[in-house]
């Protein structure tokens, strides 16, 4: 009990350090760059090296400016908002495995916080929380702007994750299995899921950026049309909260599209080999297995965070008609139609 105890406990610190740690203040550092970059000017560059120092900057300026309620909102329910907005964000990615089952002192050892078997259903179903803080910010805070706000993003993100859950549902069925170590598994006996479910791998794309409110999705915010949407009235690190959440979970949805169509933690076998190759000089190999899955299961990760930027600063906003449209009309259809596409498949004997 107690060696589980610890074991969960440092997987749990390895994450929180470098998803959230290292990945979320970098990530700031590099959408303010990579935009500067795109439009031709500069960026943060007086803070540090290359300003690498602005996101401390910016936490700084968060926590002393004031932090002001307004008299008409609701305020228990205003006050509530940020904290729902975080909590889903800082749990689901528990459930995204890092590297494979080592052994650990004569135990094995699972490299992910939660081995759950219904690890895929338990991260939809706690992400899909976060749509509660973003209907109660609108809400509560007493502001035609915020309730407008709030309610584009409840139904823009219910008619999302339907075509998710049928993407990931797709991929689930070939491996008969809900854990997401044992996609990765099925991707290492075959092939990448997106070579063998390219259609899947677009839709789940595309719900990416609606479910985590980025552009060309932003209909929720919206600056141009609803001057910040459902966070108009926050300010100080209520607002940082919620901008701490959108980021925390793109960074759990890039790690959850690396893993179910990218193989994860693996790299086409050269993980364990790299790992058994440093643990013949160094030792440890649990260690170093832990350590070369999680540099590999990041940079897959990174990869999709700068296409995050990368589409932000290029394509325009959707209407709101076009959104629902693409959502109810195109991608509910595809993703209906893909996933009887590979249960027929899995039935001829080809998946």
């Amino acid at each position: 009990m107690i060696f589980d105890l610890i074991a969960t406990s440092a997987k749990l610190l390895v994450f929180l350090g470098v998803f959230l740690g290292a990945i979320t203040p970098l990530m700031v550092w590099v959408e303010r760059r990579f935009s500067a970059l795109i439009q031709d000017r500069p960026g943060p560059n007086r803070l540090g090296p290359l300003g690498l120092l602005q996101p401390v900057a910016d936490v700084l300026k968060f926590m002393f400016k004031e932090d002001v309620t307004p008299t008409s909102a609701d305020r228990f329910l205003y006050l509530l908002a940020p904290v729902l907005a975080v909590l889903p964000a800082l749990t689901t990615f528990v459930f995204i495995p890092f590297g494979p089952t080592v052994e650990v002192a004569g135990r094995q050892v699972a490299l992910v916080v939660s081995g759950a078997d219904a690890g895929v259903l338990l991260l939809l179903a706690i992400a899909s929380l976060g749509v509660y803080s973003l209907v109660l910010a609108g809400y509560a805070s007493n502001n035609k702007y915020t309730l407008l706000g709030g309610i584009r993003a409840s139904a823009q993100l219910i008619s999302y994750e339907l075509a998710m859950t049928l993407a990931v549902v797709a991929v689930l069925l070939p491996v008969g299995s809900f854990h997401l170590g044992d996609v990765v598994a099925y991707q290492q006996a075959h092939a990448w899921n997106v070579l063998l479910q390219p259609l899947g791998f677009f839709l789940f794309l595309i719900a990416m950026f609606a479910e985590t409110n980025r552009l060309p999705f932003d209909l929720p915010e919206a600056e141009s049309e609803l001057v910040g949407g459902f966070h108009t009235e926050y300010s100080a690190m209520r607002f940082a909260a919620f901008f701490m959440s959108e980021y925390i979970a793109m960074t759990t949805l890039s790690a959850l599209a690396a893993t179910l169509y990218f193989g994860g933690w693996d790299l086409f076998g050269y993980t364990e080999r790299i790992a058994t190759a440093l643990a013949g000089v160094v030792g440890a190999e649990w260690f170093w297995m832990g350590a070369v899955g999680m540099a590999v299961l990041t940079t897959k990760a990174m990869a999709f965070m700068l296409l995050f930027v990368w589409v932000r600063w290029t394509f325009p906003r959707f209407r709101y008609d076009q959104l629902m449209r693409l959502g109810w009309k195109v991608l509910l259809p595809l993703a209906l139609a893909n996933t009887v596409l590979v249960a027929i498949l899995i039935l001829s004997g080809v998946l």
